[in-house]
C-alpha cells in the first residue's frame, strides 16, 4: 500500500508509529475459495432476509444445501426468529461485495464508490430455490492473490482508522462514503486474508474477526 493513496482519498495519514496488518516476516494465503464462497451467500441471504424474504427462502434455502452450520449465533437468531437489529443485517452488503472482489466477481474496491451492479444477479436466486453447487458453476470465479488482498486490507485498515479518529473527535467522517463501507469491506477482507507468523494467531470465525484501530 501506498500511504499517499490514503491522502488521495481525503483520509489523514496514520501516526508513523501506526502497525499495518502485517509485515515482510509473515507469509500471507486466501481462504479457500469454497469457504469465500459459502461466507458470501450467507451474507447474501442475510440480506434478502433483512428486505423481507421469508424464512423458507432463506434459513431454508441454507438448510437444503447444508449451509446452515456456517452461520454464526446472532446469523440463526435473525434468520429464524427476525432478532436483530435489521439496519445491521442490511449493511453487509458491502463485507459480500468485498468478498465478491476476492472472487474476482468484482473489477475494484474502490473506497469512493458503493457496491456495484450486478451483484444481485450474480448471487444465487433465491426465489427459485438455485442449488449452491448449480450457482458455483455458473459463476465465473478468478481469485485474486493473497498479496493482493492484503495491500488492499492495509488501505482499508488505515481508512478504518481515518473515520475512528473523525468520530472520536466528534467530526464529518473523511472520503465521500459512509464509514460503514469502509468497514464492512474491511471486516470480510480480515476475515479471508490469513497471516502466518510470529504476531499472527490461528484465523478467526466471522464474528471473531477483530474490528479495533
Amino acid at each position: 500500500m501506498n500511504l499517499s493513496d490514503v491522502a488521495d482519498l481525503g483520509y489523514p495519514l496514520p501516526p508513523p508509529n501506526f502497525p499495518l496488518v502485517w509485515s515482510e516476516h509473515d507469509e500471507v494465503e486466501l481462504r479457500s475459495r469454497l469457504e469465500i464462497e459459502i461466507r458470501c451467500v450467507i451474507l447474501h441471504v442475510l440480506l434478502t432476509a433483512a428486505l423481507g424474504a421469508s424464512r423458507e427462502v432463506t434459513l431454508g434455502w441454507l438448510e437444503r444445501n447444508e449451509i446452515a452450520d456456517h452461520l454464526t449465533d446472532d446469523e440463526r437468531m435473525f434468520l429464524e426468529r427476525r432478532s436483530g437489529n435489521i439496519d445491521e443485517f442490511m449493511l453487509c452488503i458491502e463485507a459480500e461485495w468485498a468478498l465478491a472482489w476476492l472472487l474476482g466477481i468484482a473489477d475494484e474496491l474502490d473506497p469512493t464508490q458503493y457496491v456495484g451492479d450486478g451483484l444481485a444477479a450474480w448471487a444465487p436466486n433465491l426465489q427459485e430455490d438455485e442449488p449452491f453447487e448449480t450457482w458455483r458453476l455458473r459463476s465465473p470465479v478468478q481469485i485474486r492473490s493473497a498479496e493482493e488482498a492484503a495491500v488492499l486490507l492495509d488501505l482499508y485498515y488505515c481508512l478504518d482508522a481515518g473515520n475512528a479518529e473523525a468520530m472520536r473527535a466528534d467530526a464529518f467522517p473523511p472520503g465521500v462514503t459512509q464509514p460503514y463501507v469502509i468497514g464492512q469491506r474491511r471486516w470480510a477482507l480480515e476475515w479471508a486474508v490469513i497471516f502466518r507468523g510470529d504476531d499472527h494467531g490461528d484465523p478467526p470465525a466471522w464474528d471473531e474477526v477483530e474490528m479495533g484501530v
